[in-house]
């Protein structure tokens, strides 16, 4: 992939992303212990950074070099330390598995997507979790913001299907809503969440 655009996309504003972690991940990650992390096109940082603050060891994978050096400025800020590795996930990067992986708001096309899923589902320690969150196909009609082009959005089925084989138990799949402020009041935007987990010992 050509990580250019992205290049141009962080270095045009501030924050891309918000400051604080996404919603979701806060949720779903709460009752989990700190251990060793993975942050799979972690943009600017702002859930590894949340993380590392919790006590996670967090490595913070990205392909736009910008993003990278926002996310080491930020993270120098609130007094945490980051790994931070430059790489494509649809070019089978070489990374330690951890126990908590998460692929948030990845967008890019299906055959990408199916390889990244993969690639983080490999990735998954025995006993570890992923957590995976995308803009919902459904958003483009029922939802709020978000991308406009359908090929970068994810159906639950599809993301299922992506994760079968490899060897992770889905414990949540499904819809979720998002509030959003807007011009014209709040309105929710529609996403894709699965968590799955590793089993410790082989089925």
């Amino acid at each position: 992939m050509d990580a250019s655009g992205w290049d141009a996309r962080y270095a045009e504003k501030e924050l891309v992303w918000s400051a604080g972690p996404n919603t979701f991940v806060e949720a779903e990650v709460a009752d989990l212990p700190p251990g060793r992390a993975l942050d799979l096109a972690g943009g600017e940082g702002r859930n590894a950074i949340w993380l590392a603050q919790r006590g996670w060891t967090v490595e913070l994978v990205e392909f736009s070099r910008v993003a990278l050096d926002k996310a080491r400025q930020l993270a120098e800020h609130a007094g945490v330390e980051l790994t931070l590795t430059e790489a494509d996930l649809t070019a089978d990067p070489r990374l330690e598995p951890a126990d908590l992986v998460l692929v948030i708001y990845l967008q890019v096309p299906p055959e990408a997507s199916r390889r990244a899923t993969h690639l983080a589902a490999s990735l998954v320690a025995p006993g570890g979790t992923l957590l995976f969150v995308a803009h919902a196909k459904r958003n483009l009609v029922d939802g709020v913001g978000g991308p406009s082009d359908d090929e970068v959005l994810r159906s639950v089925e599809e993301v299922r299907d992506d994760l079968d084989g490899t060897g992770l138990r889905i414990t949540k799949a499904g819809e979720v809503l998002r509030p959003v402020e807007t011009d014209d009041g709040v309105r929710d935007a529609i996403d894709v969440l699965i968590r799955a987990e590793r089993p410790l010992t082989a089925p």
